[in-house]
């Protein structure tokens, strides 16, 4: 009989993983199961450390437990690529707030239809937003991400000329890329 291992996440720090791990503790994830929290978003399965953890750790006969399908993947095709995974080690997957099991032909439909469903139904939230967001444009309300402030500009070009890479210095001051490729532009600094 394999371990049951659960797979919490959050898309940040300040957030609190007590909630799918209550959900968990249901289906004996707990005490001496392992269990992997993950603190970022779940966008991009590549830069989610404790996935990739977990899913070299699971061995055949296990069984990976999540709370709810978005908190492993965020769209169709990554589900379906982790589950496959996770299928290939020999282990099986269970949700339990949609309470199916990938083991089962019935579990593998549901799984199917249940992602294209949180696929469709995030889809259609970016759409709203793009939408309200447009209105709020039209009628000159809308004031968009307050802009960050970045100070020792000259220090992060000094940097950025010495070979530090744009993604590290992006990090370090806690912007995206897209916004120090920009100043570094306006700035005239080669990146």
């Amino acid at each position: 009989m394999g371990e049951n291992i659960g797979y919490v996440r959050v898309s940040s720090a300040e957030q609190n993983p007590a909630r799918q791990l209550d959900a968990l503790a249901g289906f004996c994830v707990q005490g001496k199961d392992k269990i992997f929290i993950e603190y970022q978003s779940g966008k991009n399965i590549s830069d989610r450390p404790e996935l990739q953890k977990m899913l070299e750790y699971i061995r055949e006969g296990d069984t990976v437990y999540v709370s709810e399908l978005s908190r492993l993947g965020r769209s169709v095709r990554d589900l379906l690529n982790l589950i496959e995974q996770i299928k290939e080690k020999g282990a099986s997957f269970r949700s339990v707030k949609e309470n199916f099991e990938t083991g089962t032909p019935s579990g593998k439909l549901q799984f199917t239809m249940l992602a294209a469903i949180s696929e469709f139904e995030r889809d259609t939230i970016r759409e709203r937003q793009a939408e309200g967001i447009a209105i709020a444009k039209e009628k000159g309300v809308y004031k968009g991400r307050k802009a960050k402030s970045i100070e020792n500009i000259d220090e992060l070009i000094k940097k950025r000329n010495m070979g530090v890479s744009v993604a590290q210095l992006a990090r370090e001051v806690g912007v995206s890329r897209p916004t120090l490729y920009k100043i570094f532009k306006e700035k005239g600094v080669e990146v």
